[in-house]
């Protein structure tokens, strides 16, 4: 061999670089006459698309033994507690996406695919239900508990809260339990009140009677409640447990009820306030 080849090949072995090439955590060595990591790329084939994460920069330089990493982009189509958003993430697995949106492994309490599922470079839909603290008043029953329920009424069976006919729920039934949610669930209200009624200064009347206290107790009666009703008064009109139990807007309503059964003589239930309930046409 002359000497002049012998020097073209020492030359051409000072060019060529050792480099390894990492696609989405495969390893892959290559050697590579490219100056910049580029144009390493090109060579080896390897091409980076919008959204894909490069290390180094495309333009940095490359010297023998460097390596240089690919993270491919791939979208997700997450459906967040019932709200559908598209994202790009260069994860591999549900777990480092979740990560990646900027959901905690403790909120994302109910995933329709498991942390190590692989994404898919072609991307999948992911469904999350967070973990939400809920709360439930219902007559005698104060709870509170974190749930990842779809619907109220979803969350009320976690806690195996019978809803019985004609109960009234609210939010409704089908309604999300976001964070933070006060579900209460009252008897049936089986009669109407009229509207005259309704308008009647109700805030006066148990501003009076228990200084507006919804949970307002008198052992001389004994009387409960914003209204001051006896327990067989409280029961007449269809209240169940006792008037402190339920909140302003159930003892408003037994109230009214009451009001509208004995023909708007008022006398006999609130002697000293009832009169309270027509203030605000004396205005």
């Amino acid at each position: 061999m002359g000497v002049a080849a012998v020097g073209t090949l020492m030359v051409v072995s000072l060019l060529v670089k050792e480099v390894t090439v990492v696609i989405d955590g495969e390893r892959r060595p290559i050697r590579a006459f490219g100056g910049t990591v580029q144009e390493v790329l090109a060579d080896a084939g390897v091409s980076v698309g919008y959204g894909d994460l490069l290390s180094p920069a495309a333009r940095a330089q490359v010297d023998d033994g460097t390596t240089i990493e690919v993270r491919r982009a791939r979208p997700i189509k997450l459906t967040l507690d019932g709200r559908t958003s598209t994202h790009l993430v260069t994860a591999t697995n549900v777990g480092d996406a979740l990560a990646e949106l900027d959901i905690t492994p403790a909120a994302a309490g109910k995933l329709s695919a498991p942390p190590a599922h692989k994404v898919p470079l072609e991307g999948m839909e992911l469904t999350v239900y967070t973990r939400r603290k809920v709360y439930v008043v219902a007559g005698t029953t104060r709870v509170s508990w974190r749930t990842t329920a779809r619907t109220v009424r979803g969350a009320l069976k976690q806690k195996r809260i019978a809803l019985r006919r004609g109960y009234l729920v609210n939010p409704p039934l089908s309604s999300f339990p976001k964070d933070g949610t006060v579900i209460t669930v009252t008897p049936p209200r089986t009669v109407q009140i009229q509207p005259e009624i309704m308008e009647l200064d109700w805030e006066s009347l148990a501003e009076c009677e228990s200084q507006g206290d919804p949970e307002a107790y008198n052992p001389d009666g004994p009387y409960y409640g914003l209204y001051q009703f006896s327990l067989p008064m409280w029961q007449a009109v269809g209240g169940m447990d006792t008037p402190t139990t339920w909140p302003e807007e159930e003892q408003t309503y037994r109230a009214q009820l009451l009001y509208q059964q004995v023909g708007g003589r008022w006398q006999g239930q609130w002697p000293h306030c009832g009169d309270r309930l027509f203030t605000m046409n004396a205005r």
